[in-house]
């Protein structure tokens, strides 16, 4: 991204009028299997009355992108707060919608002071299937939020942006394993061995593994077997609308 689509996109925060439209957040927590405790929680966003993500998201336009990322940071924030999350917060991020890291950085810093959240338990996690072409893009945005104090995390490694390149350049807290390589792991030789050669490298490269959408018990426990602690999915707890999760409610059992 260059100098002048920096300058245009900060435009579009400053200059933008507020959004038409509200929105809420659900929960689901990110388990330590082995600590038996909840790691996390990360917020996706719903409806005011907690209808699905993309009643939300379909609202979302080139206008108005920028300022939905932001909006977002501080009503995930202050709910987190309102809820007494006593755990890490993951905080989903639009590669695409910022300009200049340092600055947009800054709303989430203010949200963070006026709700009395730590900061140093946010983790900024890329969006879902948000395509970035541009890596060393992504790199310097998840560089300076590190730089400031923020855990970083990408989504769905082992499909599509997040692949191996980006590790090269940058190594995040933490990579969050596609859903579609844990479908079913406790079945597939394949998988079982692509997520082992994963769990090995990011050891040696000091970086945390979450393993997400597990949806059975034999799953979890496969996954337990390959080294992995951090897990996430619907066999734990599904996404609780304006509500957390707590640590009497998982299967540790699993």
């Amino acid at each position: 991204m260059n100098s002048t689509d920096k300058r245009a996109g900060c435009a579009l925060c400053i200059d933008a009028p507020p959004l038409d439209f509200e929105f809420s957040y659900a929960f689901q927590p990110i388990v330590d299997v082995h600590a038996r405790r909840i790691f996390a929680h990360e917020g996706l966003v719903r409806g005011t009355a907690g209808e699905p993500a993309g009643s939300v998201l379909s609202r979302i336009t080139p206008a108005n992108r920028y300022a939905f990322d932001q909006a977002c940071r501080d009503k995930v924030i202050q709910t987190a707060s309102r809820l007494q999350m006593p755990s890490h917060l993951s905080i989903n991020f639009m590669p695409n919608a910022i300009y200049r890291p340092e600055l947009c950085i800054r709303s989430t810093l203010r949200a963070a002071r006026r709700h009395g959240f730590p900061v140093e338990r946010i983790i900024f996690e890329t969006v879902e299937g948000e395509q970035v072409s541009d890596g060393n893009w992504l790199a310097e945005i998840l560089s300076e939020y590190r730089r400031i104090g923020f855990k970083t995390a990408i989504d769905d490694f082992g499909a599509g942006f997040a692949g191996l390149n980006l590790l090269a350049d940058f190594q995040p807290d933490i990579v969050k394993l596609d859903m579609a390589l844990i479908r079913a792991i406790d079945q597939s030789r394949p998988r079982r061995a692509i997520v082992a050669g994963v769990v090995a490298m990011c050891r040696q490269l000091d970086i945390e593994v979450i393993a997400e959408g597990i949806e059975t018990a034999d799953e979890a426990r496969c996954l337990a077997d390959l080294g992995i602690a951090l897990m996430q999915g619907y066999w734990f707890a599904r996404p609780q609308f304006e509500r957390i999760t707590h640590e009497d409610e998982i299967p540790w059992a699993a």
